[in-house]
């Protein structure tokens, strides 16, 4: 059995890794504003934009691409606007698993990024403030350097999780080749056709990237270090 990537791999690697960049990208741009919102103070919307953001932890995937095939289909809202401007509909293109695959990576840039801000509390705005630093310039200077684990965890999660989704993925991009056709779909292609040596090979790199992926955010994040106990000698 060649290990060699065959150049219909490739083509899917690079898909691949394509959506995973853009999806890491904007997820940390949208997710941000969101989880500083969040954070802030313990009101209901604030409750419910967090239960919304976290849905596609609970929801099934092939829910979600339904809802997202319906909503940006030629008879959804989002279809029927792009078709009113002389837009391309979103389905079955690279750009629709990218907003896809956004939204389906917003907890995991949500909730660690939420949880770093509410663990900095008011103290270093409060500091920033008194040296003259509007709220804008404290996020930039205070509050992202300190949170810079949690960004780096976020973006991490995000780009993984893009790098593995499946059925969102089967929903909207449709598994076109050399188009939307990912990693998780071209090994599902190959379990269908009883190729399970090329899908062992795919797989096996999919399963030491998500061991890799999983311990970088262990060493990236400190809160998740065990703490040693020294005992005072006497």
């Amino acid at each position: 059995m060649s290990l060699a990537l065959t150049p219909d791999e490739l083509t899917t690697i690079k898909i691949s890794l394509r959506l995973a960049v853009w999806t890491m990208g904007f997820s940390l741009v949208i997710g941000t504003p969101i989880a500083w919102w969040v954070s802030r103070r313990d009101t209901l919307p604030r409750r419910m934009v967090a239960s919304i953001t976290t849905m596609p932890l609970v929801m099934p995937p092939t829910v979600m691409g339904f809802y997202l095939l319906y909503f940006m289909g030629p008879h959804g809202p989002i279809g029927k606007l792009f078709k009113a401007l002389g837009l391309q509909l979103l389905p079955f293109t690279f750009s629709g698993l990218v907003i896809a695959s956004v939204i389906c990576s917003m907890p995991f840039v949500v909730q660690p990024l939420a949880n770093a801000f509410m663990a900095l509390g008011e103290r270093p705005l409060e500091a920033a403030s008194t040296l003259g630093a509007n709220i804008f310039d404290a996020f930039l200077t205070v509050i992202m350097p300190q949170a810079r684990p949690a960004f780096l965890t976020a973006g991490i999660m995000s780009f993984a999780h893009a790098i593995g989704e499946f059925g969102v993925v089967l929903m909207i991009g449709g598994n076109i080749p050399n188009r939307t056709r990912v990693l998780s779909m071209q090994i599902y292609v190959y379990v269908e056709n009883m190729n399970y040596a090329r899908a062992h090979i795919l797989s096996g790199g999919l399963v030491i990237f998500a061991i890799l992926t999983m311990l970088a955010t262990q060493i990236l994040n400190p809160s998740q270090k065990p703490k040693s106990s020294h005992q005072p000698s006497r």
